[in-house]
């Protein structure tokens, strides 16, 4: 990286996650294994996630899923791909038919309850809720179809930077639970295609039950 790209700075849990002054220069966004509860136990679904930032804005980003050895890929208004070929979200607009990503609230306990509250109303109205474990995989199956759409209380940026270009590049939208067009940030996250999205977003601020 340092041949190529003198000037760049890295942001990643292991490295420097406390970098500031993200929106100048070059800066990488790097989780090199993303679901390590999943890999230290067995389960397949890891990742690498690398994101690149030109002065704050999402400009490239690439998501590997090791066990299925899928590359996911996306330049900024250059679409995105898997493996080479293009992806989009899905196009559900019926909830009942769609199938939800989440993550759950596992190192925040205080945000266990607020998260609880919403689940019955959420799954009485759709298909079905996975929850496996890496964001950045997540991100990549609301961006390819396979998940209708996904939401996280709480997520960091190393974690998401490379998903939210997939989903944006995709035909997708990503925000955080205020509405607003999702940073590379410490945040929660709602993702999906246009419809899920805007469904789920409301069912997350303004529940009816």
């Amino acid at each position: 990286m340092r041949a190529r790209l003198p000037d760049a700075r890295l942001l990643g849990e292991e490295s420097a996650p406390h970098l500031a002054d993200v929106d100048r220069g070059i800066v990488l966004v790097a989780d090199p294994l993303d679901g390590t509860t999943n890999f230290l136990h067995g389960f397949p679904a890891y990742a690498v996630s690398i994101a690149a930032l030109v002065d704050g804005e999402l400009r490239a980003g690439v998501i590997l899923d090791v066990p299925r050895d899928e590359l996911f890929t996306a330049t900024a208004g250059g679409g995105a791909q898997r493996n080479g070929k293009p992806i989009s979200v899905s196009s559900i607009d019926t909830p009942s038919r769609a199938l939800l990503g989440t993550g759950f609230p596992f190192k925040r306990h205080g945000d266990i309850e607020p998260y609880v509250a919403r689940l019955p109303e959420i799954m009485r109205a759709i298909a079905g809720i996975r929850r496996p474990g890496a964001a950045a995989l997540d991100l990549a199956s609301v961006a390819c179809g396979r998940f209708d759409a996904f939401w996280e209380l709480t997520l960091a940026p190393w974690d998401v930077a490379a998903g939210i270009l997939l989903v944006r590049e995709a035909g997708g939208i990503v925000t955080d639970f205020d509405g607003m067009q999702s940073r590379v940030a410490h945040a929660g996250i709602v993702a999906g295609n246009a419809f899920m999205h805007r469904w789920l977003l409301e069912h997350l601020t303004n529940p009816t039950s």
